[in-house]
C-alpha cells in the first residue's frame, strides 16, 4: 500500500493518505481519516500542517512513503518506529556496505557512478555480469544486467537521461544462485522472524515478479540458520523500531545479502495471512511504543 499513516494523540487517531483506488476500495474503513491524495511531499505537506499529527509511520507504505522520510524529518514531524538515520543506512548503497564489512556480511562486490566512464571502471573492478541500478528509487526500477561495456554505456546513458544526477549503482551479478529473503520485526530488545521465504526463479528476477515459497523448500538448515543469523545483526545494528525485510542470494554455499528494506514488504501480508499472525498490528503498536514482543505469543497455524 503506497501511503502514509499518521497518528494523532488522543487515543489513536488514525489518518491514512493513498491513492490506489484498489487498496482504498476494499479497505476505505481501516482508517479514522483517509486523504485520497497522491503520495507526493506537496500533498503530504499540506495534510500535515492541516492535521498537524503527533507523528508519522512510513514503515507500511512502501518505498514511495520511505523515500519520503527524508523531508518528514527535516521539517521536524516525529517518525514513528525506525529513525530516519538508520533507514537511509539501509537505503544508501555505500553507507549499508560499510556497515556489512564491519559485521563480516558477505555481500556483492559493488561501485558507485555519476558518468559512463566511472561506471565502465567501476565494472572492470567488480567484473561483470554487472547488475546497473540508479540508487534512492523503487526496487527494480530501470534496473538492468548487462555483459560487457557496450551494454553499460547504453544502461548508463539512459539511466541518466530519465533520471539526471542520480548516484548509479553497480554491483557484481551473482549468477546461477538462489534468492531467499525474511521478514522479521524487532523492537530494540528481542529479534522474531516472522517468515524465511525461498524464490523459485533464480537470482535476477526482480523479487516483485517472482514467486515466493513459504517456508523455505530446498535450502539447507545451515543456510536457513545463517540468514537469520545475518538478519538479526543487520536489524540490531540499524536499531529498527519495527519492520525489517532482508533479501539474500546464496551461491556455492556462501549467503551474500542483497539489501535490507527497513518496512513492510509485499510479503508481509503474505506472511501474516498464511500464518494467521497480525503481525502489521503487532509491527504498529511495537513502533509506537504500545508493546514489546514478549507481549505477544506467536502460534503459526
Amino acid at each position: 500500500m503506497h501511503g502514509l499513516l499518521a497518528i494523532k494523540e488522543c487515543g489513536y487517531e488514525a489518518i491514512m493518505v493513498n491513492c490506489n483506488p484498489e487498496t482504498v476500495s476494499t479497505d476505505f474503513d481501516i482508517a479514522d481519516k483517509l486523504y485520497f491524495e497522491p503520495v507526493f511531499w506537496e500533498h503530504i505537506r499540506e495534510i500535515i500542517d492541516h492535521e498537524k499529527p503527533d507523528g508519522v509511520i512510513v514503515q507500511l507504505g512502501g518505498q514511495t512513503a520511505l523515500k519520503l522520510a527524508k523531508l518528514i524529518h527535516e521539517k521536524g514531524i516525529k517518525i514513528y518506529g525506525t529513525s530516519f538515520d538508520n533507514m537511509d543506512i539501509a537505503e544508501d548503497r555505500g553507507r549499508f556496505s560499510d556497515m556489512l564489512k564491519e559485521l563480516n556480511i558477505p555481500y556483492p562486490r559493488y561501485g558507485t557512478a555519476f558518468n559512463t566512464d566511472d561506471a565502465i571502471e567501476v565494472a572492470h573492478q567488480v567484473g561483470y555480469p554487472v547488475l546497473v541500478r540508479p540508487s534512492y528509487v523503487l526496487g527494480g526500477q530501470r534496473m538492468r544486467i548487462v555483459l560487457n561495456d557496450e551494454e553499460l554505456e547504453k544502461g548508463v546513458l539512459s539511466l541518466l537521461k530519465h533520471l539526471p544526477g542520480n548516484k548509479i549503482l553497480i554491483d557484481h551479478f551473482l549468477d546461477r544462485c538462489q534468492e531467499a529473503e525474511i521478514d522479521a520485526i524487532f523492537d530494540g530488545e528481542d529479534f522474531h522472524i516472522m517468515g524465511v521465504m525461498e524464490h523459485i526463479e533464480p537470482a535476477g528476477i526482480h523479487s516483485g515478479d517472482s514467486n515466493a515459497v513459504l517456508p523455505q523448500f530446498n535450502l539447507s538448515p545451515l543456510i536457513v540458520q545463517t540468514m537469520e543469523e545475518h538478519a538479526e545483526k543487520i536489524a540490531r545494528s540499524l536499531n529498527i523500531l519495527g519492520l525489517i525485510n532482508i533479501q539474500f542470494a546464496i551461491k556455492d554455499g556462501t549467503v551474500y545479502v542483497i539489501e535490507a528494506n527497513p518496512r513492510a514488504s509485499r510479503t508481509t501480508p503474505f506472511i501474516a495471512k498464511a500464518y494467521q499472525i497480525p503481525y502489521l498490528n503487532i509491527a504498529t503498536k511495537i513502533m509506537l511504543g504500545e508493546a514489546k514482543l514478549k507481549d505477544f505469543t506467536f502460534e503459526k497455524t
